[in-house]
């Protein structure tokens, strides 16, 4: 017979895992139903229209998110290209070749990484580095898609660098031993043959640190610009759906179409993050059969 310990823990694990689908349909269905005025009211397909987000300019206002939606892509995007490449190398090094004080050295720097303030963050891409990028590319000001793109990927780094090496160290080591039988190098092991097999492990790192580099805001709606116009390029100021949803809400008058908008704007963020993190938990449950 089990214990009265167990019968408890196995209660509290149920209802934490009940708890979260509550909370997440509770979030759901508070986005939804505060969304479905401005849709009566808006039309859906003209949120997703091209044209500029005004919803209190004289005449008709408009209601586009099209823009935002480019620019929260193109600042996920970019951050993913610069933390995916180096995230997966650290966690290679941390798994591969690190020496086990060397483990113990940079684990607790990547822990440290994910704990700074987003502010802070915002506050170094505005006074460090918006300057550099200006002057390295010759634009009048460095506050950008781009420097937005990079911040935010220094904040996905710790989720990648953590789960790309739980991938690559869960590749069982007969995969090692055959490809130094056969005559490979060390580096050749790691790049031809622990990492390919790790594959979908690392690609479920790449799309978590997806999920946390779409739902940004204090950061990118500090050094990306905030203008609501389309970015043509990474050097052009931007605009995402979270910084949007923190630039309106302050001054929305309650109950009004822009103030239910604002609601589906959460709603296409909250669609799109639900949609990462499912295909990132659909590879993460592959990982076994690759690794096997």
């Amino acid at each position: 017979m089990r214990s009265r310990t167990e019968i408890m823990m196995q209660i509290i694990f149920w209802a934490s895992g009940i708890a979260i689908i509550l909370f997440l349909v509770g979030i759901l269905f508070t986005l939804l139903s505060n969304s479905l005025p401005a849709l009566s009211e808006v039309g859906l397909l003209n949120f997703f229209r091209p044209g500029l987000w005004r919803p209190g300019a004289f005449g008709e206002p408009t209601y586009s998110i099209n823009n935002f939606i480019i620019g929260t892509f193109m600042v996920t995007v970019g951050a993913l290209a610069f933390a995916v490449p180096l995230g997966v190398a650290a966690a290679a090094y941390l798994s591969e070749i690190a020496s086990p004080w060397e483990r113990e050295l940079f684990k607790p720097i990547v822990e440290v990484l994910a704990g700074i303030p987003s502010v802070v963050l915002g506050f170094i891409g505005l006074v460090i580095l918006a300057p550099i990028l200006a002057n390295l590319f010759n634009i009048p000001s460095g506050i950008n898609a781009l420097n937005g793109a990079i911040l935010v990927g220094i904040m996905a780094l710790p989720t990648i660098i953590t789960l790309a090496e739980d991938a690559i160290t869960a590749v069982p080591k007969e995969y090692r031993h055959a490809s130094l039988a056969l005559g490979g190098t060390r580096w050749q092991t790691i790049w031809k043959v622990t990492v390919p097999a790790a594959f979908s492990g690392i690609t479920a790192a790449a799309m978590l640190g997806m999920g946390r580099a779409i739902g940004e805001t204090m950061t990118v709606l500090m050094v990306t610009g905030n203008m609501i116009a389309r970015p043509s390029s990474f050097l052009d100021s931007t605009r995402t759906l979270s910084a949007n949803i923190a630039i309106d809400i302050g001054d929305v008058v309650s109950n009004s179409v822009h103030f239910h908008a604002l609601f589906f704007v959460g709603l296409v963020l909250f669609v799109i993050t639900f949609i990462v993190n499912l295909l990132a938990d659909i590879l993460i449950q592959r990982k076994p059969e690759v690794n096997k």
